[in-house]
């Protein structure tokens, strides 16, 4: 129970691939996690790098798992995208996105237009995760960025947790079109700050007062560490005991999974 080594926490970040389910897998008992979290009297928000959805669609997922939520308590890389283009382009900005059709349709919530092949009118090329990529889409994309449109990845995380086992993720695909192009992705997603200060800005909490959960050291704890706040790693998604040894500075707390956590 990390009350036992920090008394005093006030919220939580919680990462979910890896830590609340391995794609269609729940880790643990997570109506009977939330519940314990809800008596504990903490605030909470999930966190994700996965893009690869909207947020209705995880709130639809959570209810099946048995955590009903509001859309509030819920962000991921794609909606901190929509929020750092619509911070930085006018509306109607044309994009050229590599990604899931839930990335497509949360951009185009926040003003951006989207096109499916290449246009003098792009100025934006955005990559994430894609179960339906092609050769043609990184070949458009490639010849879109070296023609000086910007480089936007959702996340970096190189591999994505299932059931199966590890499979390619967003910074697979970014990598590529990286070493292709020679330009490099502004990345949005952890270990960047902008979802962390949204978590802090919902949750009303202080980095002091709060405690990130993740799975893994580079994105979650590295993150939450530049943001001051306070890092649990579960061992139950991408990282291993192995590495959080040469790891530096390293978690505060190591626990096998949430449940180890919480209950």
């Amino acid at each position: 129970m990390f009350y036992d080594q920090l008394p005093n926490i006030k919220g939580l970040i919680i990462d979910m691939d890896g830590v609340l389910w391995h794609d269609t897998s729940p880790i643990g008992d997570l109506a009977a996690i939330f519940d314990r979290i809800n008596k504990l009297g903490l605030k909470f928000i999930l966190a994700t790098n996965n893009a690869t959805r909207t947020i209705d669609e995880y709130i639809e997922k959570l209810a099946k798992f048995g955590v009903p939520l509001s859309y509030d308590k819920v962000i991921n890389s794609a909606q901190a995208t929509g929020i750092y283009l619509q911070s930085k382009y006018p509306t109607g900005t044309g994009l050229y996105v590599i990604g899931q059709p839930s990335l497509r349709k949360t951009l185009e919530g926040f003003g951006m237009e989207v096109y499916d092949t290449a246009s003098d009118i792009i100025e934006v090329v955005v990559v994430s995760l894609d179960f339906q990529l092609s050769y043609e889409k990184l070949k458009t994309a490639s010849l879109l960025l070296q023609s000086g449109c910007d480089f936007i990845g959702t996340n970096s995380d190189n591999t994505l947790p299932t059931p199966d086992g590890f499979i390619p993720g967003s910074g697979t695909f970014i990598g590529a079109l990286e070493i292709a192009t020679g330009k490099k992705a502004k990345i949005i997603g952890k270990p960047e700050p902008l979802l962390y200060e949204m978590a802090l800005k919902r949750l009303g909490t202080l980095p002091e007062e709060t405690l990130a959960i993740g799975d893994r050291l580079e994105t979650d704890i590295a993150g939450a560490q530049a943001a001051g706040i306070h890092t649990a790693l579960v061992l139950s998604g991408a990282s291993r005991i192995e590495e959080v040894k040469n790891y530096y500075p390293p978690p505060e707390i190591t626990a096998q999974d949430l449940s180890e956590l919480v209950l």
